[in-house]
């Protein structure tokens, strides 16, 4: 079974994939999941992007064979720093309505004019930098499809984020990050990242297959199915 390592996005952990870990089992992959520093179990650890990307690639390590890595949103930034480490245990990267980047850039920068997105309206920061999404903009920006079970549940669970990570550029070379094989799910009712915007960062930086859900920002959520079979789909 083909190795997958999920890598979340900010404000939420490993806890997200609860539906898509079976519904991939049944696809035929050895799904995991980890929590990035300062998230889920992980609270207290410093939230950046540097740490995000050294944790993904020890988790790599640890799984022992080349694993397909798919970061969701703030996730893609993610996954990229953490090719430019160690390309050689990534078979293939998939962005979920994900930020990808080219080298420099930041998740600020690639959000910069997103018509499409509610998120900003809804985010606030608490008084030591952090930033939160307010109750009331939990569906609208994220959930927008997804059971009122699964909102309580990302409620409760969601933790502050540093903006660091947002305000990160990342280093990629052609030789590491470069050389590995990239792939894109584009959700087309997404609220938090205007599809607009992902397939502008896809145009400037194409990749080797893409697939488009008709789902909001969070279908490990709302279709788990659909997302198992389209990760199965841009990974053939």
């Amino acid at each position: 079974m083909t190795p997958v390592l999920l890598v979340h996005g900010a404000w939420h952990g490993a806890w997200c994939w609860h539906k898509l870990m079976p519904a991939l089992e049944a696809a035929g992959f050895a799904p995991h999941a980890l929590d990035l520093p300062g998230h889920g179990l992980r609270a207290g650890e410093t939230q950046s992007l540097a740490a995000y990307a050294e944790a993904v690639a020890a988790r790599l390590a640890a799984i022992g064979e080349p694993a397909i890595l798919l970061g969701h949103s703030m996730g893609g930034q993610v996954i990229s720093a953490a090719a430019e480490l160690t390309p050689e245990r990534i078979s293939s990267l998939v962005y979920l309505c994900a930020f990808l980047p080219r080298t420099g850039e930041t998740i600020f920068a690639n959000a910069a004019g997103d018509t499409e997105s509610v998120l900003g309206g809804y985010m606030a920061p608490l008084d030591d930098g952090r930033l939160i999404v307010k109750d009331e903009g939990l569906k609208p920006a994220l959930y927008a499809d997804c059971a009122a079970e699964d909102i309580a549940l990302a409620r409760l669970m969601l933790v502050p984020q540093s903006a660091e990570p947002f305000q990160a550029p990342v280093a990629l070379t052609p030789e590491r990050f470069g050389g590995v094989r990239r792939a894109c799910i584009v959700c087309t009712g997404d609220k938090a990242i205007g599809p607009a915007i992902q397939r502008g960062m896809i145009e400037r930086s194409p990749v080797a297959a893409q697939v488009d859900l008709a789902t909001s920002h969070s279908p490990f959520f709302s279709a788990p199915d659909k997302l198992a079979a389209a990760i199965r789909q841009v990974t053939a």
